[in-house]
């Protein structure tokens, strides 16, 4: 699958801001069965000074510094992006739970891709002990890794509300829990809590999915938007394997990654500093649109 990606960001600010400094998490990797045919991103104003980067995770960070004074900034990123991921294995046939979490703990590799970097809590998917417990249920002695995961991920879609406007990215994740509702960022933490609880190594995975959906399916949640789920690691010779709880999956190819991290803080898709005063107004827009293979050779 072949898709076309616009994210379109705009700030409006109340007053004119004199200069700005941003890391961009925008452009998306090529890894895990995905590969950039094209991308660039679009600053206006233009950057004084631009730099890009690949951090330790394998991410693709811009960093930009608008000098010219300015009451609105645009930062536009355009790809195109194949997607062909093997499909993921039966859920039984992974290891059993207790074996992956020993092999996490004493993996001898501290490479980018290595269990171990992701089995301590962070400071936006803190260990919970109610988000732990609420996990452990999915994982009774001698479950198969996946199978307990992925019945994880679907309690997670039965039991949480999906609402936009009940959270935002500075509410904790214990709060979160408790009003049983939240977005695909809260879902993700949420079950990346209760799998660290459990020892077991889990990522947080930033990107999008589809905007439009094939033929007799329903849109996804988070279409139309920045989306968000994780990474679990099943052991040997399994390895990485992405789950979607917002919407109760397993990644294939709907999917398209941009950021892997500790949690939403490692992967946020613009931050910076700017030097102004007064309120500001943003507005995102993204598409994700399938493209004619034949067509985009």
């Amino acid at each position: 699958m072949i898709y076309d990606i616009t994210h379109v960001t705009t700030y409006s600010y109340e007053a004119p801001v004199a200069s700005a400094r941003c890391a961009l998490r925008l452009l998306p990797r090529s890894d895990g069965g995905q590969s950039v045919l094209s991308g660039r991103i679009d600053v206006t104003p233009a950057a004084g000074d631009w730099r890009e980067r690949v951090d330790f995770y394998g991410n693709r960070v811009a960093e930009a510094r608008i000098d010219a004074p300015h009451v609105k900034l645009g930062i536009a990123m355009r790809a195109r992006v194949r997607v062909e991921r093997p499909a993921p294995p039966a859920e039984t046939a992974t290891p059993c739970w207790e074996n992956v979490r020993s092999a996490a703990v004493g993996a001898a590799s501290l490479d980018s891709h290595a269990p171990a970097h992701w089995l301590y809590p962070s400071r936006l998917a803190p260990l919970h002990e109610p988000a732990t417990a609420y996990a452990r249920e999915s994982f009774a002695p001698g479950r198969p890794i996946l199978e307990g995961a992925a019945e994880l991920m679907r309690r997670i879609k039965a039991d949480f509300v999906y609402d936009p406007s009940a959270t935002h990215v500075a509410l904790p994740l214990a709060r979160a829990f408790q009003m049983r509702s939240g977005v695909c960022q809260d879902f993700t933490h949420i079950m990346i809590a209760g799998l660290r609880g459990l020892g077991l190594p889990a990522a947080y995975v930033s990107g999008y999915i589809r905007t439009i959906p094939p033929p007799g399916c329903a849109p996804l949640e988070g279409a139309d938007a920045s989306h968000a789920w994780m990474s679990l690691w099943c052991g040997e010779p399994h390895g990485w394997i992405d789950l979607d709880p917002t919407n109760a999956i397993l990644v294939e190819n709907d999917h398209v990654v941009i950021a892997v991290g500790r949690d939403y803080a490692d992967v946020s898709p613009i931050d910076g500093v700017i030097f102004s005063a007064g309120r500001q107004k943003l507005d995102v827009s993204v598409s994700v649109t399938p493209v004619d293979s034949s067509a985009a050779r």
